[in-house]
């Protein structure tokens, strides 16, 4: 056999070899959200927390705003691999300690939030390394098929939470959930994750960083703080991001050196979650303002601030971030209410697992796989609207179910009670119908983020695109507690189908900026 007859019968292996990867480390990348939006909120709903704490339990997920803050990290030292095993080894760590003292979570005490905080900080550098390492080994004619895989095996990650769940109902004793096999298994689970990223195929080569505008090589990160000193903008909106970041911090620190403000107001919902994401949404606005500004140009060949610069000043980037934002904020203000409700409705962990598994397994699959070919056959731009359109479908069904599922009364759950079986039918077929529009949203959402990323800057790009869009997913699981408080469960998702529209009014400027990056 010749070497022009056997090279692509050798192609056609790795390319196969690739997706098997692909599909394995979106696992390992969707397990720990799972985790966070699945298994966490019905462990503190059984607990006796309310609605408005597990919302506060949502800015947790800032971490996943800030991560393009390291992620220029992760793109110099360039192991992805490594980065990826270590944060899987630390979130196991994690799981393993509240598997040894379960009860904490839901006691008041403050050291399962500071490990909570960890996870979350932990799964966003697994997100950073995951992203980095799968575009820069994909072209445009994948990011269908490659997408399409990401987010079923994405979702089957989420949803395997749900068999955590389901295994701490089984084990448990007298209706009483048994939380440490859950956080048991879970740790297991991540500990295998990371072992098999050691697995994965070695990354391409880095693509040259561009020259400077002088046409000498770029600068490194001692030049770019140099710069960013004579940037008082920047440093005043990175000061604004990092407060709001740690405020949540000043409660418990507050309350164990006795400042009387602290214990004043620190209960207060403006102090708890209006004034971080204040003092956040701030300072990104001054950054983007800092980004624009004919000075920053300068740091426009840095390591850590250049993707910055270069992003934000594209023409007609404004309005696609404010997309970014906005896409996905109606899905994403009822996502970290759905349990809570499924608890408030009489149904215990296991069945809540178990529906998780049982339905949304397959129907995920099959929303990402048939996303995925929708993208690849009309283009990303017409896959956002439509797939979109698709994708608030889900809101209407959860808001039926909300209006004929009869709850617990005052925040008090009904665990363990018996749901009649035309209500299991109701709620298990929201769920089926978020399980498959999700699938599809989500896989047109993630080609359009690739599709005008830089890949010489792909890992910190993706990373400040989607960090973007974890702002506006924290910030609704937040209000969304609020919303649930004050109109109860059937007029807040019924609202939110409503904030899935705002974001259609800026897809002239995202077909504009598609095009411009030869992506239809």
């Amino acid at each position: 056999m010749t070497a022009t007859t056997a090279a692509p019968a050798e192609a056609r292996p790795l390319h196969r070899q690739f997706l098997f990867w692909v599909g394995l480390l979106y696992f390992s990348e969707g397990l720990p959200l799972g985790i966070f939006f699945d298994l966490f909120p019905v462990h503190l709903r059984q607990a006796g927390a309310s609605p408005s704490e597990i919302g506060l339990l949502s800015l947790l997920g800032l971490a996943w705003t800030v991560k393009f803050l390291w992620a220029p990290l992760v793109d110099a030292w360039r192991a992805h691999r490594r980065w990826m095993a270590a944060a899987n080894f630390g979130m196991a760590a994690v799981l393993a300690t509240l598997a040894m003292d379960p009860a904490a979570l839901g006691s008041g005490a403050t050291w399962p939030w500071v490990l909570l905080a960890g996870f979350t900080l932990l799964s966003a550098t697994n997100d950073i390394a995951t992203d980095g390492y799968t575009i820069e080994q994909l072209n445009s004619g994948q990011f269908g098929v490659a997408n399409g895989l990401r987010i079923g095996m994405y979702r089957v990650g989420m949803l395997a939470a749900g068999g955590l769940l389901v295994v701490a109902g089984w084990a448990g004793t007298s209706g009483s959930p048994n939380w440490a096999a859950a956080y048991g298994l879970g740790a297991a689970l991540l500990i295998t994750n990371g072992l098999l990223a050691l697995l994965a195929p070695p990354q391409p080569p880095q693509a040259p960083r561009p020259l400077a505008a002088d046409g000498s090589p770029p600068g490194g990160l001692a030049e770019e703080w140099r710069l960013l000193r004579q940037q008082p903008l920047w440093l005043a909106a990175l000061g604004l991001v990092l407060a709001g970041l740690l405020w949540p911090v000043l409660n418990p620190v507050g309350k164990a050196l006795g400042w009387g403000w602290v214990a004043t107001f620190g209960g207060t919902w403006w102090f708890k979650g209006a004034l971080p994401v204040g003092l956040m949404l701030l300072g990104s606005v001054l950054m983007v303002q800092a980004a624009r500004r004919p000075g920053a140009q300068v740091m426009a060949d840095g390591p850590m601030f250049g993707a910055w610069v270069s992003l934000l000043g594209r023409a007609g980037m404004a309005p696609v971030l404010l997309f970014i934002l906005l896409f996905k904020l109606g899905d994403a203000a009822m996502g970290f209410m759905v349990k809570p409700f499924w608890v408030d409705a009489g149904f215990t962990p296991a069945q809540i697992g178990l529906v998780s598994v049982n339905v949304g397994l397959g129907l995920s699959i099959a929303g990402g796989l048939v996303g995925g070919w929708y993208v690849d056959r009309v283009g990303v731009f017409k896959g956002l609207w439509v797939l979109g359109l698709a994708q608030a479908l889900s809101n209407l069904g959860y808001a039926a179910a909300a209006h004929v599922v009869p709850h617990a009364l005052a925040g008090t759950a009904n665990v363990g009670g018996a749901v009649p079986i035309e209500f299991q039918a109701f709620v298990y077929g929201a769920s089926a119908l978020e399980s498959f529009t999700g699938g599809l949203g989500t896989g047109a959402f993630m080609a359009f983020l690739m599709g005008i990323t830089d890949k010489r800057r792909a890992t910190t790009e993706y990373a400040i695109l989607s960090s973007i869009f974890a702002f506006s997913r924290a910030v609704a699981g937040w209000a969304g507690g609020l919303g649930v408080e004050h109109m109860g469960y059937a007029t807040f998702f019924a609202l939110t189908f409503l904030l899935s529209f705002p974001a259609y009014g800026l897809l002239p400027q995202v077909r504009r900026m598609l095009s411009s990056q030869g992506v239809r």
